[in-house]
């Protein structure tokens, strides 16, 4: 694969990651007023249904009758592990936690999702790879540490590192599905986000007293899951066919550059020079891991020209 064909991926991920960004301020708006449980679920239910007249198309329907009892189920892990557990945890967790602690803690993500690779794609990263993802995560700590967890934080923390593990899960599910071709991205998004958005109705309706919204809340809602969630989603695993977990992972968690930003702009949260100072070294990180060694791309190029 050439750098130009490359980019383009790249550039998709991205911007995929700087309208998640915005999904932290206008989540942490909403959640004054919408219990976290029914405002993913909401969220992604809308976002399941504004999928249906694209999902109807001949050859969609066509994709969908030729998927097997196994794709099912695969699809069906990760609309539980990506959407109810994952997404479900981080509306929970900025619920109870500060976004900037929520991006603290989903920054131990690549760790996992290196390890996940490793033994379950057989994706081992070049070493300048590994490096890139040590200069990020030591430029996320210089950005947010330290953090105290007092109080009800600490169940805010209990419940993140559920979210991170499967976050860390969903990532290379994601791969394993995507990698292959096989099946289409808005069938992956359309059958996973449907299951998982279904679980989390059902587990708002037994948990929680479902809220009055305002029509400022069903524009966030609307917002969230049209742009940030159909639009968005239908990208990123179209990007998944490219990209491997842990530039993934990566290139997603450069959110936590853009949150600070936009938090910056919209909250009116300060930066320090320390802060400027880590988000420095954590752009560096982000853009090392990019980089392949040229041995590796070379046979690459060769396993592409053969097939």
């Amino acid at each position: 694969m050439d750098s130009i064909s490359r980019f383009l991926p790249v550039f998709e991920a991205l911007f995929v990651t700087f309208l998640w960004s915005t999904s932290y301020i206008i989540i942490k708006w909403g959640l004054e007023d919408i219990s976290p449980l029914f405002f993913a679920g909401l969220r992604y239910s809308l976002a399941f249904i504004i999928f249906l007249p694209f999902i109807l198309r001949k050859n969609q329907i066509n994709g969908l009758k030729q998927l097997t009892i196994k794709d099912f189920m695969k699809l069906i892990l990760l609309g539980f592990v990506f959407y109810f557990v994952t997404q479900g945890t981080q509306f929970i967790g900025l619920s109870l936690l500060s976004s900037v602690a929520v991006s603290l803690l989903l920054n131990f993500t690549p760790l996992l999702v290196l390890a996940m690779g490793i033994i379950f794609l057989n994706e081992k990263p070049t070493k300048k790879q590994i490096a890139g993802i040590a200069i990020f995560l030591a430029g996320t700590s210089i950005y947010f540490l330290p953090v105290d967890f007092t109080g009800a934080q600490l169940a805010g923390l209990v419940v993140m590192i559920v979210g991170v593990a499967a976050n860390a899960l969903s990532a290379v599910l994601g791969r394993n599905l995507n990698r292959s071709c096989k099946l289409d991205p808005l069938i992956v998004t359309f059958v996973s986000m449907g299951f998982g958005s279904f679980l989390l109705l059902i587990t708002a309706n037994i948990f929680e007293e479902f809220p009055v919204i305002s029509l400022k809340n069903w524009i966030y809602i609307l917002w969230l899951a049209g742009i940030n969630t159909a639009l968005a989603f239908t990208l990123w695993n179209k990007t998944l066919q490219v990209l491997t977990a842990v530039e993934s992972s990566i290139i997603n968690n450069t959110m936590l550059i853009q949150i600070a930003i936009l938090s910056f702009i919209f909250l009116n949260e300060n930066l320090s020079a320390k802060e400027i100072v880590g988000l420095g070294i954590a752009v560096f990180g982000a853009v090392l891991v990019q980089k392949r060694g040229e041995k590796r791309k070379a046979v690459l190029e060769n396993r592409e020209d053969s097939h």
